[in-house]
């Protein structure tokens, strides 16, 4: 978790920015017994942020403008409640009364796009909350309490570049040589997590059962060393062709747009393109700033996706804005 000097803002307010990520290798294994799939990830930050200002209030609300912003829940259900609630639980503030918060949440991430914004949601209420409350909570602690949350809240506090194991939400940082710069364009509408891995389940149930796949179980995970080394070596060339992801075959199932999508980063000079999580968003690596613009305009002209925006990589995680005066 990055934490930056605080501005003073209005009182008892604290402001939180954190990032989105891009898969840059999701590697997916069997279902487990607990109804997760084991994965090995490389998750990456890019500099796509929302901002969430929480406040004190006699009793906890949410508010959300921006991207997306009618699709998030207003409710128990939306991801930064519950942080805020599992943090008021975690201190014992729930308990002796004063844990509600008026939380604001002005989106950039788009919903359902691969990109973790909820989960980042929840990263960043659990960075306010806990400055807001000066509750002194640990980053270990803090990513314990998110991944319970969801599994990719752990990474949106770090920020970075980082390896997820188990759910994704056992990290180490990973070594990264300079930025990179990426191109991502969001897909006409969102995607289901669990509607694209369970197509994944049944895409290749159907390959074993037609003789065309690996007839033996699906095998566990592992890292692409490879990867890691390109990533060491800061080439976005040695990088762009190592990108994957597992569920891909999944989301271009659901949207075969995004095959269109994924050509036409390609034909305008993307070094690697890649459906990041389970979609739809495509993300295209760019050599460099000036490839990224051209590849960015030469998306756009495709028709292929409903926005395209260009971003750096790798950004910090939930990181302190602004800060009002804190009893």
């Amino acid at each position: 978790m990055t934490h930056v000097t605080p501005i003073r803002g209005s009182a008892g307010a604290v402001t939180v920015r954190v990032p989105a990520k891009v898969n840059l290798q999701l590697s997916v294994g069997p279902p487990r017994p607990d109804g997760y799939h084991g994965l090995v990830t490389v998750f990456h930050a890019v500099s796509l942020f929302d901002e969430i200002t929480v406040s004190e209030a006699d009793r906890t609300s949410v508010s959300v403008s921006g991207e997306g912003g009618p699709a998030v829940p207003l409710g128990p259900a939306n991801l930064a409640v519950r942080a805020a609630a599992a943090l008021a639980r975690a201190t014992g503030r729930r308990g002796r009364g004063g844990a509600g918060v008026r939380i604001e949440i002005r989106k950039r991430i788009p919903v359902a796009a691969g990109l973790a914004g909820g989960s980042a949601d929840a990263a960043a209420a659990l960075v306010a909350c806990n400055e807001l409350w000066n509750a002194g909570i640990g980053p270990d602690e803090l990513s314990e309490i998110g991944a319970q949350i969801g599994s990719d809240v752990p990474f949106a506090l770090l920020g970075g570049t980082a390896v997820g194991l188990g759910r994704g939400e056992r990290l180490t940082r990973a070594l990264v040589s300079g930025s990179y710069h990426w191109v991502l364009a969001f897909g006409a509408s969102g995607l289901s997590t669990p509607d694209v891995y369970a197509t994944c389940d049944r895409l290749r149930a159907a390959r074993r059962a037609s003789g065309d796949g690996d007839p033996d179980p699906v095998p566990e995970p592992e890292l692409n060393t490879a990867l890691m080394a390109a990533l060491r070596s800061g080439d976005p060339a040695a990088v762009g062709p190592l990108l994957s992801n597992d569920l891909q075959p999944a989301a271009l199932s659901l949207q075969p747009l995004l095959r269109r999508a994924l050509a036409a980063g390609r034909e305008h000079g993307a070094l690697g393109a890649v459906v990041s999580g389970s979609g739809p968003t495509c993300a295209f690596l760019a050599a460099d700033a000036d490839a990224a613009s051209e590849l960015a305009v030469g998306v756009t002209g495709a028709g292929v996706c409903r926005a395209v925006v260009q971003v750096t990589g790798p950004a910090p995680g939930a990181s302190v804005v602004s800060a009002g005066a804190i009893a």
